[in-house]
This record gives C-alpha cells, sequence and structure tokens, in this order.
C-alpha cells in the first residue's frame, strides 16, 4: 500500500502558498492511490521541541543504556523518524523566511537525522540510510532566487538538497513558486508555473 508523509511548515495557516500547493499536489496524489495512508505533520500548528543538551545525549546513548529521562526525551524523535521511514512518498512545504528554511521545520530535521537510523559513520565517511523514497518540495519565495544576483541567497532548495540526500534521498523535486512579494501579477504567473509542474510529476 502506497503511504505519503505531508509536512507543512509554514506559520501561515492561512494564506499560504507552500501549503496551497503541497494541498493540491496530496489531493492528486489522493485520486491516484485512492487506498494510500497520509501521515501529516503541521509543524507551526504543532511545533515539535527544538534540539536540546538533553536530546542530543539521548540520541547518543545506547538504547540499552538510556535512563528514564532520556527515554522519554527520545519518543518524539523516534516517532518522526518511523513516519520518515514509514513513508514512500515524502511532501514538504517550505517557504523561505529570511532566506532559509522556517525554524520548526529545521527542528523537524534535526528530530529526524539520527546516526544509527538515518545515516552512519563507516570508513568511507557519512552513508545515509534512508532509501527508496520520492521527496517533493514546495517552496515559496518573496523573492527570485532562482538566477541572478540573489541566488546565492537560496538557503533553502540547497540545504534542503543537502541534508535530504545526505540521509540517502537523493530523489528530490523542487517546486519552487517566486517573486510572489511582486505584485498579484507575480503571484499569479508564479501559481501557473508551479502547477504546470506540479501536473508534470508522477503519483
Amino acid at each position: 500500500m502506497a503511504s505519503l508523509l505531508h509536512i507543512d511548515s509554514s506559520v501561515r495557516l492561512q494564506g499560504s502558498l507552500s501549503r496551497q500547493l503541497g494541498g493540491e499536489f496530496l489531493a492528486q496524489w489522493q485520486a491516484a492511490n485512492p487506498s494510500g495512508t497520509v501521515v501529516t505533520r503541521d509543524l507551526a500548528a504543532q511545533p515539535v521541541p527544538h534540539l536540546t543538551e538533553q536530546m542530543l545525549g539521548a540520541y547518543f546513548t545506547p538504547a540499552e543504556q538510556r535512563n528514564a529521562e532520556q527515554a522519554h526525551t527520545i519518543k518524539t524523535s523516534d516517532v518522526l523518524v518511523d513516519e520518515l521511514l514509514a513513508a514512500d512518498t515524502i511532501v514538504i512545504g517550505a517557504p523561505m523566511y529570511n532566506f532559509s528554511v522556517p525554524s520548526g521545520l529545521k527542528a523537524w530535521i534535526d528530530h529526524v537525522a539520527r546516526a544509527g537510523r538515518t545515516f552512519k559513520y563507516g570508513a568511507n565517511g557519512p552513508e545515509g540510510l534512508v532509501h527508496g523514497k520520492k521527496v517533493i518540495v514546495f517552496v515559496a519565495t518573496g523573492g527570485v532566487y532562482s538566477n541572478g544576483p540573489a541566488a546565492a541567497y537560496d538557503h533553502v532548495t540547497t540545504y534542503l538538497r543537502a541534508v535530504l540526500g545526505f540521509m540517502g534521498m537523493t530523489d528530490v523535486q523542487f517546486v519552487v513558486a517566486e517573486g510572489v512579494a511582486m505584485g498579484e501579477a507575480a503571484v499569479a504567473s508564479a501559481l501557473e508555473q508551479s502547477r504546470s509542474q506540479l501536473q508534470a510529476i508522477a503519483v
């Protein structure tokens, strides 16, 4: 049975283009996979904790050696990793905030980037352990960062491609609605282009 993990990180619960486009893809996926399962994580409505010293300590303590506090601390991370590993398709809504991803999405990444579970270090360096996933990332930006002088400020697509790839997820597609702060015509154009890309994605 097909399974999808849907992650939204925009703090705008209304009027968010990354939410809108991700939702449109989800509807498209569900129509093609009527018996498929969907797990939704809204990191704005239900934020996950940011990384702490206690959490980091629990990550690097073998399961059989964790004390009660560490076992409790790591529960959220284990659930989030399990959700990631169980999904065939992962949909991420990632608007650009100050040239990077929302802090809620970074917190989720800090939970799922786990040594021994989603990556490991071997004789040849780091190796991703999460394979066979299709990832679609919906990005919305106020300015234009795909080319031109502002391209160097794009720390959304570059970061996500790097960190997802580090965990082994290399089948990553970005659908970017850019320049949406440049007026209604720019928003309409960005949506049209994004929807064209969305329709081309195999579900």
